[in-house]
């Protein structure tokens, strides 16, 4: 058995592994990269000829989990995905989103480029458009947690509630060749304990090798006290200054998330009764998918449902579908709250609320999710003094804010609690999908943890199990 490491190692994008057994490939997870320095690994022949690949196991929806299926279908691929029934649905519209981001961004580049006499890093034309994600739909093949799918004679798969989004996963293979069984845990991204609408990750029993992600392997998270009084105080000052809180927001559960903090918080009194905007046109049907799927929320969730206080619908929630919606924001008088997507101010109509706020002074941008290296959210979160938005450069003046406990991915302590939580340890540790500093960090954290044998793969590595 190998295991061939095609993304996500000593970065945090483009997630997938190979697993390739005597008579079996399965690519777990197939993501895009969004790093810019990465970006263009997106481009370049797919390591392994996609028709040779037997199935797709897919973690969850996240376009860096995700977000290359259109390309590998494209490409060759005609085998199953497994998924949860929310991944499915979920992915569908996070992959045509994309999609149409994909034609959007690169005939933007393409006219400027042709104007500014030169050419980009990567060829200006889409990866793949919505007729190439809608290809990806008939291969989906939902299953339920903990009920097991056989793939061929030897590999048994089995999906496990990570905590960490909607119908997210942790997948465990069991390999018998050899006649030898082998037991191999991905983690996926891992989730968070006590968090609203999810339940807890699961932690497992044993496993002979883990492949773990260490989003956040060096830093703590604030505690959701701290969180949450951060956010008042933030939107509060925002709204004494005359000025909109702007959050990019990741569609999804981040979008969910907030929105049963700012429901909570006007239920209370704690804000003043601002218009909250979601102009996100995938979040608004995501949010719908969540409405659909309450069997997959904690109990407190599902209570509040039940009593007729669902966290998704509040009076002064305006959801913006439409690009006419959208460009009236900036016209409303006073402060709002505009969250818009991306999270990471890689495209969306973010950019466009960043335009209108980052020269203010009165308006803050609000970060509650990751920044990857290389991302407009990034160089807004370090302080850069001007940051480039479609094409143009912007002082930045809107004060600028991070919120670290709205977090959908463990912090140290709580990987190292998943890791530690197994009863049996496992033989070897893969430490993936991280910044290189990052994983460096963690493993000299972990080493004093468990005797486990510890690797940080690189990409194209291959590994014989």
């Amino acid at each position: 058995m190998k295991i061939k490491i095609l993304g996500a190692s000593k970065n945090v994008t483009g997630s997938k592994f190979l697993v390739e057994t005597k008579n079996r490939r399965i690519l777990i997870d197939c993501g895009l990269f969004q790093e810019r320095e990465f970006k263009n690994r997106n481009w370049e022949e797919f390591p392994v000829e996609p028709e040779s690949i037997d199935a797709v196991i897919l973690t969850h929806a996240h376009l860096d989990h995700c977000g290359f299926l259109p390309k590998l279908v494209k490409d060759g691929f005609s085998g199953k995905i497994y998924c949860t029934e929310p991944t499915e649905e979920i992915a569908k519209i996070v992959l045509l989103d994309s999609a149409k981001l994909q034609v959007e961004d690169a005939e933007k580049k393409r006219k400027r480029h042709e104007k500014e006499g030169r050419r980009g890093p990567y060829p200006e034309i889409p990866l793949y458009d919505t007729e190439d994600a809608e290809k990806v739909f008939p291969l989906f093949s939902s299953v339920n947690y903990n009920s097991p799918v056989k793939i061929g004679e030897n590999i048994l798969i089995n999906f496990y509630d990570a905590g960490h989004i909607l119908g997210s996963s942790m997948v465990k293979l069991e390999i018998s060749e050899n006649g030898r069984e082998k037991k191999l845990i991905f983690s996926g991204d891992i989730g968070r304990w006590n968090k609203p609408i999810l339940s807890d990750p699961t932690v497992f029993k044993s496993a002979d090798y883990v492949f773990m992600e260490t989003t956040y392997g060096n830093r703590l998270h604030e505690s959701k006290e701290e969180a949450t009084e951060k956010f008042i105080n933030i939107i509060n000052k925002t709204v004494k200054r005359g000025g909109n809180i702007v959050i990019p927001t990741f569609a999804i559960e981040r979008a969910q998330e907030i929105l049963y903090y700012l429901n909570k918080f006007l239920n209370e009194d704690l804000i003043p009764h601002l218009i909250v905007f979601v102009d996100s046109p995938m979040a608004i049907d995501v949010t719908e998918v969540f409405k659909k799927h309450t069997e997959y929320f904690d109990e407190e969730t599902r209570n509040l449902i039940k009593n007729g206080q669902s966290p998704f619908s509040f009076p002064m929630l305006k959801l913006t579908k439409s690009v006419h919606e959208s460009k009236a924001i900036n016209y409303i008088k006073g402060s709002s709250i505009i969250m818009a997507g991306s999270g990471m101010c890689t495209g969306g109509r973010i950019k466009h609320h960043l335009i209108t706020n980052i020269t203010r002074p009165e308006s803050t941008i609000l970060f509650v999710g990751y920044q990857a290296k290389g991302t407009l959210g990034r160089e807004i979160l370090e302080k850069k003094e001007k940051v480039r938005i479609l094409g143009q450069f912007y002082p930045v003046k809107a004060r600028i804010e991070k919120i670290n406990g709205f977090s959908a991915h463990a912090d140290r302590d709580e990987l190292l609690k998943w890791i530690c939580g197994f009863e049996n340890l496992p033989e070897k540790i893969f430490l993936i999908h991280g910044e290189e500093e990052i994983i460096e960090e963690f493993k000299e954290i972990l080493k004093e943890k468990v005797k486990s044998e510890i690797f940080i793969p690189s990409y194209l590595e291959e590994y014989t199990l």
